[in-house]
């Protein structure tokens, strides 16, 4: 009986025993594992801290770095406009390429009436903003209170950039005082009269312009020939022609001949009949 007792007592004993190894092995992994999580959180609080300062470095110096602010532009395709005329257009001197909106830039610089298009390009140093631009084309050269200026074909005024003599030069008379400006914009007409006549006479260098009798020339014989405008100017040349050829068969000089309406032309003998 004692003997079993015993046996009871060391059967009953050894579950304690395992049960207090079993808490003490949890506790001690218990803090092995807590430590472990703690040197790990203070490792990346460090590494969050860096990057804070380094995207603050960035940002610092882009907003204040000289290099990110617009002090000249490139500019391609141009002919008669000038880089620094371009530049003044787009109205970004001195501002931050992050405050740069090509739309905007766009419209100011189509301001221009000889620029016809244009396309912006926003990058990075150093060529930040990249200005395409399509210029207009001079149709011929309109001269009116001693000043020259072109007109395009849509009878928009650009400055004169240049001696161009493969233009016609047209020369306003009793017109409206004072120079055109390049806000104006001529009658279509006007234009189509003008290249219409220069292609049907080549050799014409001069042409002037009357707001009553449009547009007109001194003939190589001494007489004023007026035109007109509109597009009908080969039916126009052709009635001219005629009327002079029958006026020299009859030995008449005219002083002048109208052909502004085609339907009822005229003339004015200088002598003759």
């Amino acid at each position: 009986m004692a003997g079993r007792s015993r046996e009871r007592q060391r059967g009953g004993r050894t579950p304690a025993v395992l049960r207090r190894e079993t808490a003490a092995y949890a506790q001690e992994r218990s803090a092995v594992q807590h430590g472990a999580r703690t040197g790990s959180g203070a490792n990346w609080r460090i590494v969050s801290f860096l990057i804070v300062v380094l995207l603050s470095g960035v940002l610092f110096v882009f907003f204040w770095a000289d290099v990110f602010y617009i002090h000249s532009v490139a500019v391609g395709g141009l002919r008669y406009t000038t880089k620094e005329e371009v530049f003044a257009l787009t109205g970004i001197a001195n501002m931050h390429v992050f405050w740069v909106d090509p739309m905007e830039v766009r419209q100011a610089v189509l301001r221009s009436p000889t620029v016809a298009d244009a396309q912006i390009v926003v990058g990075w140093p150093p060529n930040m903003v990249q200005i395409i631009i399509e210029e207009r084309e001079p149709a011929f050269v309109w001269e009116q209170a001693g000043v020259a200026t072109w007109i395009d074909l849509q009878g928009r005024v650009m400055r004169q950039r240049e001696d161009r003599p493969d233009l016609i030069r047209v020369v306003a008379e009793n017109s409206i005082e004072g120079p055109i400006g390049p806000n104006m914009q001529l009658d279509e007409a006007i234009v189509s009269g003008a290249l219409q006549l220069h292609a049907l006479l080549p050799d014409l260098k001069f042409l002037r312009y009357d707001p009553i009798k449009g547009l007109g020339y001194q003939d190589v014989g001494g007489w004023q020939v007026w035109f007109g405008v509109g597009t009908d100017m080969p039916e126009r040349v052709s009635i001219y022609n005629g009327i002079v050829a029958n006026l020299k068969s009859r030995g008449i000089q005219p002083g002048e001949v109208n052909v502004v309406n085609p339907d009822a032309p005229y003339y004015a003998a200088a002598w003759g009949r």
